[in-house]
């Protein structure tokens, strides 16, 4: 089965069978959110939706959403493991619950592929469900639907095996909430029995285990539950259903294939990795080629996303930059010289591009940056080895000794931090030149650099949570009335600037309204008094503000800004500020 047919398949069963209405994925980039930087589920672009705000599409969707999760990167080179994946999603808001929204997905797992399913045997997929806690009960409902489906209940001391019903915790069965508060709940996951034999733990851990023995390939989360400041959990008004299939591990297991890289999304990929590398295919440069792939696709993504931004040390850019410089390290480990993270995005774009057009509109972008993201950090890496060089003549006379004991940690970390050398790079050239490390000190030293960089890390976010300080499900009536004003600025904007201003993004909180806008060079004072007396001058007029339902073609008859109208569907809300005959503001918004 090809991506495209899988892609297909998922939206006509829930289009054709239960009456759902296809919606466009939203940006990588999430809008108003400042808890995280890159959309990490389908539920972020939809969480005033699951709060209770009517979608224009009604209450069943379907979805395909590009995510991105960089929380285990360093677990990218195993057989599961992605930075950029894709999501296939169905949705209920307030309509189907946990009943339905089970036996949808069994059926189009387990029917007959001439039947619009994936012809799955069910001895071949096992469940697991939420244990219970202080917060929420043990999820009895989901696993005695399960059972009306043939699954039963996993006895404690007996061997895994298919059609069985596991029971974890929240680590393991729980989504949610994107943020620090929101809409969250117990999910019960499906996962598909590879072919892999078992390991030892297999038994004892069940489906779960890290051996990838199991695969989960989907997750029904049922959200019951919004989680309060206080990390409080009150019961939902609206009970919703968000569900996610992963495209590249259904992809595989479909096809019999040993990883997520063995299919067509990755082959085009690690085929010129191989031509311009030349090397074996052990396991360290497997490992070292899965990591190459997956960094510069996600990269690739990030850069021709709607919102695409360049790398930088700030924010979404400085993950973008840790990507490419990763990628870049493993691609010298495996021989590759210069200039290949330009033809490997190349590659990405041409087999994206037909699913994917934003990524064919911004491939000159795409390209140039990756090329001169490469230049520059090859430029660094350079005067990093001059500085090693330097440090190994300083200490000369003490080979032999340990890494960690006559540079640290320290040492390590500023090689990273200043010159982009991955914790690996630093202790192999350090012993190359004659210091000693032995592999349980690697892992040490290198859990000591984590630990540092999570640190560090911790202190950028806290910088965030301040410049961005508030939640993803902000509701507040200052909120609102600041979400009106970037209606009312963006307008502005336009009338001073001119009709070439486009919003890029904005992020709203109770403290402030930060608005992201194109425009070729910086705001005059003349121009930034101009854009504040016209948006004053129209908050004095005490304007009404109506919102309307439409089509696309409707809203933009009638004049209304429509920049990010393809994430809403055909039938869009329209929000204006000021009267029917002579309105100041008109623009397509989630509202």
């Amino acid at each position: 089965m090809k991506a495209n047919e899988l892609r297909r398949k998922f939206i006509d069963w829930f289009v054709k069978n239960y009456n759902h209405k296809e919606i466009p994925g939203a940006s990588l980039i999430p809008e108003n959110d400042p808890t995280v930087l890159f959309t990490t589920a389908g539920m972020h672009p939809l969480v005033p939706f699951l709060l209770g705000e009517k979608h224009p599409a009604g209450t069943r969707l379907v979805d395909v959403q590009r995510c991105i999760r960089t929380g285990d990167i360093d677990s990218v080179g195993d057989r599961t493991h992605l930075t950029f994946f894709e999501m296939l999603g169905n949705w209920s808001l307030g309509d189907y619950f946990k009943n339905e929204a089970i036996e949808m997905s069994f059926l189009f797992l387990t029917s007959p592929q001439s039947e619009g399913g994936l012809g799955i045997p069910m001895e071949r997929l096992s469940v697991s469900c939420f244990a219970g806690d202080n917060d929420a009960p043990r999820d009895e409902e989901a696993a005695s639907i399960w059972e009306s489906h043939g699954f039963k209940k996993h006895v404690d001391g007996e061997a895994l095996s298919g059609g069985e019903i596991y029971f974890y915790s929240k680590k393991e069965n729980w989504w949610g909430p994107a943020g620090q508060t929101g809409p969250c709940g117990p999910d019960t996951e499906i996962y598909y029995i590879t072919e892999k034999e078992k390991c030892p733990n297999c038994d004892k851990n069940g489906i779960s285990c890290d051996c990838h023995k199991c695969v989960e390939i989907w997750n029904n989360v049922f959200m019951q539950y919004n989680k309060n400041e206080d990390g409080s959990f009150v019961e939902l008004a609206q009970k919703n259903v968000d569900t996610g299939m992963g495209l590249e591990r259904t992809l595989f297991i479909l096809n019999g294939f040993h990883s997520n890289y063995d299919s067509e999304l990755f082959l085009p990929i690690t085929s010129e990795l191989r031509l311009l590398g030349g090397y074996e295919l052990s396991e360290e440069n497997i490992r070292n080629e899965r990591i190459c792939a997956d960094h510069l696709r996600t990269s690739t993504f990030i850069l021709g996303d709607e919102l695409g931004i360049p790398p930088s040390n700030t924010d979404q850019g400085y993950i973008l930059r840790r990507l490419i410089r990763r990628a870049i390290c493993a691609g010298m480990k495996l021989g590759i010289e210069n200039d290949f993270c330009r033809k490997i995005a190349g590659i990405v774009v041409k087999e994206y591009g037909t699913v994917y057009p934003t990524l064919l509109d911004k491939q000159e972008f795409i390209f140039a940056e990756m090329a001169g993201e490469e230049e520059k950090f090859r430029r660094t890496l350079v005067k990093g080895l001059d500085v090693l060089k330097k440090a190994i003549l300083k200490n000369a006379g003490k080979e032999g000794g340990k890494v960690s004991e006559v540079f640290g940690v320290d040492f390590v970390f500023d090689m990273f931090q200043t010159f982009g050398f991955p914790v690996e790079m630093t202790i192999e050239e350090l012993k190359n030149a004659g210091y000693a490390e032995s592999e349980a000190e690697v892992e040490a030293l290198k859990a000591d650099f984590e630990r540092d960089f999570c640190k560090h890390q911790e202190l950028s976010r806290a910088g965030a949570e301040q410049k961005f300080a508030g939640g993803l499900a902000d509701h507040s009536e200052v909120v609102t009335r600041y979400h009106t004003a970037t209606h009312l600025l963006h307008k502005a904007l336009r009338m001073v600037l001119g009709d070439h201003v486009q919003q890029r993004g904005s992020n709203l909180t109770a403290e402030r309204l930060r608005f992201d806008f194109s425009h070729p060079s910086p705001m005059t004072p003349e121009q930034i008094a101009e854009v504040e007396k016209i948006v004053n001058d129209q908050i004095e007029k005490a304007l009404p503000v109506s919102c309307m339902e439409m089509s696309v073609d409707e809203a933009k008859s009638l004049g209304a800004i429509g920049l990010f109208e393809n994430k809403y569907g055909n039938s869009v809300k329209v929000y204006k500020v000021g009267d029917d005959d002579n309105w100041f503001s008109m623009e397509i918004c989630g509202g």
